[in-house]
């Protein structure tokens, strides 16, 4: 099957099989690699993107499903100024360690700041509750988060 999307604002045109998922197609078809995958049933949040502005689980999404839409991986978040302040704060809070579950991580951060703008912490760990990270304990990316969002705020960045 022929499937045309816009992956990280550039239209591609490929052939699919019915039943590749679109982490798939990403990772072996468009060799985009910084989507990871680490359960193939969405448990885990490794493989999240932004389909159409809504945070997905790349492996359990079927790509023939994501025809014309517009998809987003951590490789187009390169020069996005949200994005590089998220990416600091991770780095500054010791938000990650063998940074397997970043890139879904960073991903769903940008989604719960655009979302409620200055989260606390009780909001950024529900929305985390998908995702999985079996190396940090979760409270330097919750703190990161939290920061990130205060200064996209334009509030000074809490210690």
């Amino acid at each position: 099957m022929e499937l045309t999307l816009t992956i990280n604002g550039r239209t591609e045109t490929l052939s699919v099989d019915a039943r590749d998922s679109l982490s798939d197609v990403i990772r072996e078809k468009l060799n985009l690699t910084g989507t990871h995958v680490g359960c193939d049933h969405g448990a885990c949040g490794a493989c999240t993107v932004h389909l159409d502005g809504i945070p997905v689980r790349s492996c359990i999404v079927l790509a023939v499903r994501c025809e014309g839409s517009e998809v987003r991986t951590i490789e187009g978040t390169r020069g996005d100024d949200a994005m590089n302040v998220i990416r600091r704060h991770f780095h500054e809070k010791h938000a990650l360690q063998c940074g397997f579950c970043t890139p879904g991580m960073l991903m769903m951060a940008s989604d719960i700041i655009r979302r409620y703008g200055r989260p606390d912490e009780k909001q950024v760990r529900s929305e985390l509750s998908g995702q999985i990270c079996r190396c940090t304990g979760y409270m330097g990316i919750v703190a990161a988060i939290v920061a990130a969002a205060d200064e996209l705020a334009g509030e000074p960045a809490a210690g």
